[in-house]
């Protein structure tokens, strides 16, 4: 059994707004996480299609066959670096803003190729 993956660093997102749709294709099949993330309006499902697309033509280009119907058996998010701003307040405070990155990985399983 042979992992093909595919990842997007640095991801200028964070990573509790991706997490929830990388749970539901997790152990599905490509195509299904496929038109499970089409229907989703949100930025993060955006850019984990984008990464399972990426996985899929990895594997294509591997020479599996049927690339639509292989497993994913990756999908995790991990948070990345921040960037640390400050926000004035009222006083002389001031606020830190952390504008998040993200690290979103796919791995999709493909039968031993001979």
């Amino acid at each position: 059994m042979a992992v093909v993956r595919a990842s997007h660093k640095f991801a200028r997102i964070s990573a509790t707004k991706v997490r929830p749709f990388a749970e539901l294709i997790r152990g599905r099949t490509a195509q299904d996480g496929l038109d499970i993330l089409r229907y989703y309006p949100n930025r993060g499902a955006r850019m984990l299609e984008r990464v399972l697309r990426s996985a899929m033509a990895n594997a294509e280009d591997r020479g599996a066959r049927n690339v639509e119907r292989l497993r994913i058996i990756e999908a995790r998010v991990d948070g990345g670096p921040m960037m640390k701003r400050i926000r004035p307040r009222a006083r002389g405070m001031a606020f830190l803003i952390r504008k998040r990155f993200s690290h979103i990985h796919v791995g999709l399983d493909v039968p031993e190729m001979v």
